[in-house]
């Protein structure tokens, strides 16, 4: 098979030329050569006056088919439009007078056969001979090469290029390919007329993040661009989590096969098919990759296409067209139907159509390759009584070529002939520049007029680089710094016909040049699938998706987007699908039941409203009116003897600070403030040790009243307010000191807790100092323990109401509260652990309240006769 490989720019000044403009209507007449039969189909163009002049002089790939019963060389003829696409731009510029007046564009084209020696000797025969090129001109001229287009392939280009460079001639490629490492920046000279394939990746990948495809087959032609396309996309795939199900390489254009290698290479392309979870294929390659593809499928794999269960996405790069030679047009490709292929922009110029529906019939004697091509899209044959008709049917040359299926022939303006119409307008405009910017400057300099036949071909590459200019269908072409086309992919869906023809629609676009959220375009509505899948999305993973509650688990030996799926642990969720780890919820949530999603905390705390506060508070107010009560019988009776025992102005500060602690415990209840914070802990510390120092005092006066009725005692000068009042007030001071010192150097504050509880968000007040917040606790507890000792020893001294018994007890009480009071309140958390703080409160305040009043308010209240002078006498006694 036989492609079109490159186009060459030649320059016919018409100031010393004159045209016959009969001869000369664009493409409709040009010089043949003897040998037309041999030539065959065109893969790459260049720039031509009206003259197409086609002349590789070597013979077509023949392919033998024993069915048909003759041998004749295969057209591409889908590729015919890049021709009629470079004489239409050829048209347009020479008959503008804007451009290049005075100046006829030409051009020569060459075929590469797909075969490297062809393609060597036709770039040296190129460089190298000085024959004439004479069109239908009434004088000749010498050719006069100026640039290359070409070619569509990627290797041919850059083996064009290795030669192109050492002389410096403009090389426009018209493919979509990547370039090779070094190219851009080493090869001056090369110019790609198509945007960069790294946005090509991009849409890939992309367009399969879109659709959730994870397990995704890879078709790649077997040459350098093939290797260079899986060493890029290979690793794109491995970063965006998703893995080749296969890779399959498909013969380079020009390699011919053996019966066996064509044999096996069907069985290993079948083989995907027979993988079920492989939906999505993507193909890299050219449209012969493509034919080599449909060939095998066709021949080997025969029952492939009417298999309804068989569907695929066949993912499309740029370089293919969906195109079947003559031979294969019989056979039913519906596999194929619901491809998506990326394709480089395109916006058809006015008249293009036009001038392709006007393309008429020529004897066979001046037009041999227009007649070839004609004979392969409409399979007929001209009779030609020297030659054996090739087929039965006679052509008329009344067919029309809107009757071809598309994968024949494109009337619309395909994607690479665009870029060749392009090609053709940047080196035109590119002369233009030159030849204006020598005008302007030559009146100054005394130039002489600039002769467009004396330039090189390396004095248009300044004009070349970074051009930009509107061509005549209204868009703006451009080259950036590296030569690449500035450009968009767009993204089609083609819906194939049983005929084999095809309508493609439009759905999306890659542009990385747009703004966010432009860069990648689609519309789902538009895109047609296979018919198996009844228009629902395919779906293409190794694995099912695991649900949200779950995480993958790898399996063993295999890619790791096969796994399975395992619930989340104790503390984790996963909240989407197919998630590879579990993650903790924020501090302020908990993972839900299911382990699915986060649920907000409730925050708590020790309210007025809860039972339990309302519970306390009503103890706490209870006990505060019984201790107000108290301390009024105190002062109503302050007369009575049993009031004025052991001191009763401590009795009335025991009694109030009592009150207070009852109080205290209120703050205790309620959000905490900042106030309420500070004020909880030291207001409790200091009214307790208070109380205890009381009862100290109290204890102490009894001892040393004691010892005082000793004769000759010394204790007798302590005997009195003094003693009782500095031991309130020193140990009452210690306790202010480290409250004071704590509340200067880390004071309590509201704090959350996140941790301790799992639905919980505890509302509390951080002790800021924790070893100051012991200290006071332990400061009252020593306080606590000494009064203990000294009220045990002096319990049975002789006295009238003697309270040391009472204090005993009271310390007793007070300290067994305490000391279970920290294992318990440590054991605890939230609103539990000040629950248990305002319990120990209460419980001790109730404890001293009861075991020191207690006793005298029954005395006082139920038995006066007791709270007498004479009987206080008689128990002395």
């Amino acid at each position: 098979m036989v492609t079109l490989l490159l186009l060459v720019l030649l320059l016919l000044p018409l100031k010393e030329c004159k045209i016959d403009a009969m001869k000369c209507p664009g493409m409709d007449s040009f010089p043949v050569p003897h040998e037309w039969h041999r030539l065959g189909t065109l893969l790459i163009g260049g720039i031509a006056s009206q003259i197409l002049y086609i002349s590789p002089k070597v013979s077509f790939q023949v392919y033998p088919s024993q069915e048909l019963g003759f041998e004749f060389p295969i057209m591409v003829t889908k590729f015919y439009q890049h021709i009629l696409a470079l004489a239409f731009a050829i048209n347009e510029i020479n008959e503008n007078p804007k451009i290049l007046p005075n100046v006829t564009l030409g051009f020569h084209i060459y075929d590469s056969y797909y075969q490297e020696k062809i393609f060597h000797r036709t770039i040296l025969d190129l460089l190298f001979k000085s024959d004439r090129f004479v069109p239908n001109y009434a004088c000749g001229t010498q050719k006069n090469l100026v640039a290359i287009i070409g070619a569509l392939g990627s290797d041919i280009s850059f083996h064009m290029a290795d030669i192109l460079v050492l002389y410096k001639i403009p090389q426009l490629t018209y493919g979509a390919f990547a370039p090779e490492e070094g190219h851009t920046k080493q090869v001056r000279s090369f110019y790609h007329m198509a945007p960069s394939e790294n946005q090509q990746y991009t849409g890939i990948i992309l367009l399969l993040q879109h659709f959730g495809w994870t397990w995704v087959g890879l078709f790649a032609v077997d040459d350098d661009s093939g290797d260079h396309f899986l060493q890029i996309i290979e690793p794109l795939f491995s970063q965006n989590k998703i893995c080749s199900a296969f890779i399959q390489r498909i013969p380079n254009q020009g390699d011919f096969l053996s019966f066996d290698e064509f044999v096996d290479m069907g069985w290993s392309i079948n083989v995907p098919f027979m993988e079920s979870k492989a939906k999505a294929f993507v193909t890299y390659g050219e449209t012969m990759t493509f034919m080599w593809l449909t060939t095998i499928v066709a021949f080997l794999i025969p029952d492939l296409g009417k298999n309804t269960s068989a569907g695929r996405v066949w993912i499309m790069t740029a370089q293919i067209d969906f195109s079947v030679t003559f031979i294969l047009r019989r056979w039913n490709f519906q596999i194929f139907d619901g491809t998506i292929s990326f394709a480089i922009h395109s916006n058809e110029p006015c008249g293009f159509r036009t001038y392709i529906q006007n393309k008429k019939i020529y004897p066979p004697k001046e037009d041999g390759f227009f007649k070839v091509f004609w004979e392969q899209a409409f399979e007929c044959s001209f009779p030609n009584p020297r030659l054996p008709a090739k087929l039965s049917i006679t052509c008329t040359g009344e067919e029309r070529l809107e009757s071809l299926p598309r994968s024949v022939f494109e009337m619309s303006m395909t994607g690479h002939s665009y870029n060749v119409y392009n090609a053709v307008y940047a080196i035109a405009y590119a002369l233009h520049a030159m030849e204006s910017s020598w005008i302007k400057y030559r009146a100054v300099m005394g130039f002489a007029r600039l002769d467009l036949r004396s330039v090189q071909p390396w004095q248009l590459h300044q004009f070349l680089q970074g051009i930009s200019f509107n061509n005549s269908a209204g868009e703006n072409v451009s080259l950036n710094d590296c030569g690449e086309l500035i450009a968009s992919f767009d993204i089609m869906s083609m819906d194939l016909f049983p005929n084999n023809s095809f309508l493609k629609m439009k759905v999306g676009m890659v542009n990385l040049n747009a703004g966010e959220g432009k860069q990648f375009i689609i519309n789902d509505k538009f895109i047609v699938w296979h018919r198996s899948f009844n228009q629902v999305v395919p779906i293409s993973v190794c694995s099912d998706s695991c649900p949200p509650g779950y995480q993958k688990k790898k399996k063993e030996g295999e890619k790791f987007c096969c796994y399975d799926c395992a619930p989340c642990p104790e503390g984790k969720i996963s909240d989407q699908k197919d998630m590879d780890e579990c993650f903790k919820c924020p501090d302020e949530q908990y993972p839900s039941q299911s382990r699915d999603r986060c649920i907000s905390k409730v925050m708590t705390y020790l309210s007025f409203e809860e039972y339990l506060g309302i519970s306390f508070s009503l103890v706490s107010v209870s006990l505060s009116f019984t201790t107000a009560f108290v301390l009024r019988i105190f002062i109503k009776n302050r007369d009575t003897p049993i009031v004025k025992a052991n001191n009763r102005d401590i009795s009335y500060i025991l009694l109030v600070s009592l009150l207070l602690c009852f109080l205290c415990s209120l703050l205790f209840l309620g959000r905490p403030t900042k106030v309420t914070c500070i004020l909880r802990q030291t207001t409790f510390g200091i009214v307790f040790s208070v109380a205890v120092s009381c009862l100290l005092a109290k204890t102490v006066t009894v001892v040393v009243a004691f010892m005082a009725t000793k004769p000759g005692s010394s204790m007798r000068k302590l005997v009195g307010k003094k003693l009782t009042n500095s031991i309130v007030f020193s140990c009452s001071l210690i306790q202010v000191g480290i409250c004071v010192v704590w509340l200067a150097t880390s004071p309590p504050f509201p704090d959350l807790d996140l941790q301790s509880q799992a639905t919980e968000i505890i509302v509390e007040c951080n002790e800021g100092s924790v070893l100051m917040f012991y200290l006071v606790l332990g400061y009252m507890g020593l306080l606590a323990i000494i009064s203990f000792n000294v009220a045990f020893l002096a319990r049975k001294l002789p006295d009238t109401f003697n309270e040391a018994k009472f204090i005993t007890f009271s310390m007793l009480l007070f300290c067994s509260v305490w000391l279970s009071f920290v294992p318990t309140y440590l054991s605890t958390k939230g609103k539990y652990m000040v629950a248990v703080e305002i319990f120990s409160i209460l419980a001790s305040s109730a404890g001293l309240l009861g075991c020191i009043f207690g006793p005298k308010c029954y005395i006082i209240l139920l038995k006066p006769k007791l709270n007498i002078k004479e009987q206080q006498i008689k128990k002395n006694y």
